[in-house]
């Protein structure tokens, strides 16, 4: 083998050593969140995080929940009551088929939170047999009207609440969601209607950021 085959299968080595390498690189980097397919599944990151105020608000135990305090786990806060004849249990349903189709490590860092809008009827015994119908491992939080209002309005998940005068009130409010980071921020939205086949395929590489 004379002096020049021996360089050029040297240089192939290394360029092959280095394309390997590069490749590899590739592989094993974290995917990277496609903003039009997230807009598709209905999430919307905001391009600075919110923090949440300082308020504490009553978890379906009946134990008090500082609601700038949810952290370490990625939180959807969808804003509902337990006597809602449509949004609600439309939501609550389509976020357990969701639930169905992500894969055990999301899962672990990943929870829903139903904030009642409707604290006069939803006490912390009824949000826990509400939310139990739904075999979801679904928490829930209520309070004083005028924390809860304060909470939605921080996220911009804006209700209008019901008329307490009247016997059968219902509350208007969106099936919108508020995205909260394991760090206690809000992250973004999730726009419904939900389509939880679309969700399950985008929100794992959400909910891989930290």
């Amino acid at each position: 083998m004379t002096r020049i085959h021996k360089t050029v299968l040297i240089l192939a080595a290394v360029i092959a050593l280095v394309l390997g390498l590069t490749v590899s690189k590739v592989l094993n980097a974290p995917q990277q969140t496609d903003p039009t397919a997230l807009a598709d599944a209905g999430i919307i990151l905001l391009p600075q995080s919110r923090a949440l105020p300082a308020l504490s608000l009553t978890d379906e135990n009946g134990q008090p929940q500082a609601v700038d305090q949810l952290k370490g786990r990625w939180t959807l806060l969808f804003f509902g009551y337990t006597f809602c004849p449509d949004i609600c249990p439309t939501t609550l349903a389509e976020l357990r088929q969701l639930k169905a189709q992500l894969p055990p490590e999301v899962l672990e860092r990943y929870t829903v939170t139903m904030v009642s809008i409707d604290p006069n009827r939803d006490t912390p015994e009824q949000l826990r047999q509400y939310l139990g119908y739904y075999k979801a491992g679904f928490t829930g939080l209520t309070g004083e009207l005028a924390q809860i209002q304060q909470l939605a309005n921080a996220v911009s998940i804006p209700f209008i609440p019901g008329d307490t005068s009247k016997q059968h009130y219902t509350v208007d409010h969106s099936g919108n969601l508020a995205l909260i980071g394991p760090d206690g921020r809000q992250r973004g939205f999730i726009r419904a209607p939900l389509n939880p086949t679309k969700l399950a395929a985008q929100l794992p590489q959400v909910l891989k950021q930290e």
